[in-house]
């Protein structure tokens, strides 16, 4: 009675606030003093934060907004969610960074700015050096700081030797920190009030004084201060210029914006740039284990904590992340470790991650996640990345990635790092001829992809890693590899251009299952392939261009393929189960699974489904434009 008395007046208390709902007006030109009416708008977003309640919509109107949002309170379901949102058609910059004035010149294209300690507060970030598990600066200090040029970054100088010499082809910038040890790592919340910083930068034709010269001075935009803040959106605002740290799996992870071990939000149609580390944040909290646990052994032990701080579907996850531009981010477009779970990533274009690549580790990606559990990442335009495209690392069960365009990132294009399955990844075209896939891992179905790249298969990796009981983060156990952990994959009516081949399969410690591909001239099947389609003659020309409405795909298809190999319908029947969890493949949430619609979500052929992403396919040579959708 008790319990149903609570969730009466929860109910009522949202009814309630659904009535009375209203909407702040934010705006520069306005007081924070005002009552937030279109009329009598409040002037920083974080005096309409305070002021906001469940139900509750935040219209931002243009203008470059320099503060760090920390909502102090969410929404209590989707439908009583507080609304963050740039005005429609005007254009709302939230940023990290504050203009720099006063530059001296030192020689030739190299000039100074000194500023006081006392200016940057408890938190310096030409004092804070980029660290923690699974982080190599290559033998060199890296620090959150930045220096903006007309709104695109200069590089970190390693010395202050090169600052001062000749600019090259990517001007610089160097700090130093009076009162900061050289070598010495400022928290943030460690204040550093007496001397000065002095940067050194190099603008290569231009002065400083009469351009457009910002600095970071803030480690995050939109971040709240503690967890469990639910059900927030943040909708189209210009997200930039923050001094976010190293993100690991083991770490709080703090983004330009982020859902901060919380559940419900919204992150849509913004712009989300010039990260130090990362763009997107769905991670875990902070606690006193922070980059003190680098290792399999110490990520199980992250796992546990966090099942007693509350991982599961009811409390943690179920972001939406969709219709973004994520890009210039040095970590991660998007990271999440556990928080990200039941998440939907869709519509998004991310470019330019971890290209300048000045430092390194084990955490770049287009997309980073560690317990993508029933993770939808669908329909998304990743490209340019200095590493990895996608990459699933661990307790990625139950994920599917479908419908990507993925091209030129110069590791693979999806990663599947310690993935006991299952895992659907259909309908993708992953054309970065780099390479297209890299197993480390288990129980994959790939099906009905455009795959041009190489495939890696590693058997080696024998650490301990868990498995869960079906859509749930509830552990089923815990599996050790005395073979190698590849293997238990299913390749089915993909279409194969060399240099990719199946051949990588071969050396699977466990079996795979092949049946449906056609390969093209300098591609080969696996010994896993039953009825492989060779056309050693045909060579189908893909090649992926952009203009000026898109990016466009060319390629060659032949309809006789439907004729000279009849194909079974891709089903949960057929792809059978994951042997690790003894779990079947099938959609998010546990309803069967059949691919059956293609990359544009035409409805496919029941009886005899074509290969590859498209049906029905035109004959001979096409130009088909795969972005934006």
């Amino acid at each position: 009675m008790k319990n149903v008395i609570f969730l009466a007046t929860v109910f009522a208390l949202g009814l309630t606030r659904a009535m009375f709902a209203r909407e702040y007006h934010v705006s520069i030109r306005g007081d924070d003093t005002n009552d937030g009416a279109k009329s009598r708008p409040l002037k920083t977003i974080s005096a309409a934060a305070m002021r906001a309640q469940p139900g509750d919509v935040i219209t931002v109107h243009a203008g470059v907004y320099r503060e760090c949002v920390a909502p102090p309170r969410g929404g209590i379901s989707d439908k009583n969610r507080i609304v963050y949102q740039a005005a429609a058609g005007e254009k709302a910059t939230l940023t990290g960074s504050e203009p720099v004035k006063g530059w001296q010149r030192v020689q030739e294209d190299t000039w100074k700015v000194t500023i006081p300690n006392a200016y940057f507060g408890s938190f310096n970030p030409y004092a804070d050096v980029i660290h923690g598990d699974w982080f190599s600066g290559r033998g060199r200090q890296h620090h959150t700081g930045a220096i903006y040029l007309n709104g695109d970054w200069l590089a970190e100088a390693a010395r202050l030797d090169d600052v001062l010499g000749a600019s090259g082809k990517t001007a610089l910038w160097y700090a130093r920190v009076d009162d900061v040890e050289e070598g010495a790592r400022a928290s943030p919340g460690t204040s550093t009030p007496e001397g000065n910083t002095t940067i050194y930068a190099q603008f290569p034709g231009v002065d400083p004084n009469e351009q457009s010269v910002e600095m970071n001075v803030r480690r995050t935009v939109f971040t709240p201060e503690k967890t469990g803040i639910d059900y927030i959106t943040v909708r189209g605002f210009d997200l930039r210029n923050a001094a976010t740290p190293w993100a690991p799996p083991t770490a709080g992870q703090i983004g330009i914006v982020s859902a901060y071990w919380c559940k419900g939000w919204v992150i849509e149609n913004n712009e989300i740039s010039y990260s130090t580390c990362s763009g997107v944040a769905l991670g875990k909290y902070r606690d006193q284990w922070d980059n003190r646990a680098g290792s399999a052994e110490g990520y199980v032990g992250t796992l546990r904590r966090a099942l007693t701080n509350g991982w599961n579907k009811a409390t943690v996850g179920s972001h939406i992340v969709r219709g973004n531009r994520i890009h210039h981010c040095e970590q991660a477009g998007v990271v999440g470790s556990l928080g990200c779970s039941f998440s939907t990533i869709t519509g998004n274009d991310i470019h330019d991650i971890h290209v300048r690549r000045l430092y390194t580790g084990a955490e770049m990606a287009g997309i980073k996640f560690h317990g993508a559990i029933d993770v939808l990442i669908s329909s998304n335009h990743i490209h340019g990345c200095g590493f990895f495209g996608i990459w699933l690392d661990w307790m990625g069960q139950g994920a599917r990635v479908t419908g990507n365009l993925m091209h030129d990132n110069l590791r693979p294009d999806l990663f599947l790092e310690m993935q006991h399955g299952p895992v659907l990844i259909d309908n993708n075209l992953l054309l970065s001829r780099s390479q297209s896939l890299q197993f480390m891992s288990q129980g994959a179905a790939v099906c009905h992809n455009l795959i041009v790249g190489p495939i890696g298969n590693d058997r080696g990796d024998k650490r301990v890693t868990p498995y869960l009981k079906a859509h749930t983060t509830e552990l089923a156990g815990m599996y050790a590899s005395t073979d190698g952990d590849s293997g238990d994959h299913r390749f089915y009516n993909n279409l194969i251009v060399a240099p990719c081949n199946l051949r990588a399969l071969d050396r699977s410690a466990l079996p795979c299952f092949a049946a449906g591909n056609v390969f093209d001239k300098g591609s080969e099947p696996s010994k896993f392939d039953t009825d492989p389609l060779l056309k050693p003659d045909f060579d189908r020309g893909v090649q992926i261009t952009r203009k000026a409405d898109g990016w466009y795909l060319d390629l060659t298809l032949d309809p006789a393929w439907a004729r000279e190999q009849p194909r079974k319908l891709v089903t949960t029947e057929l792809l059978g189960k994951a042997k690790v969890p003894d779990l079947p493949f099938e959609n998010i949430g546990g309803s069967r699974y059949v691919v059956g619609t293609d990359y544009f979500g035409r409805r496919r052929s029941a009886s005899n489904p074509f290969p590859g992403p498209f049906e029905p396919p035109k004959g001979g040579k096409l130009t088909i434009k795969v972005w934006p959708l």
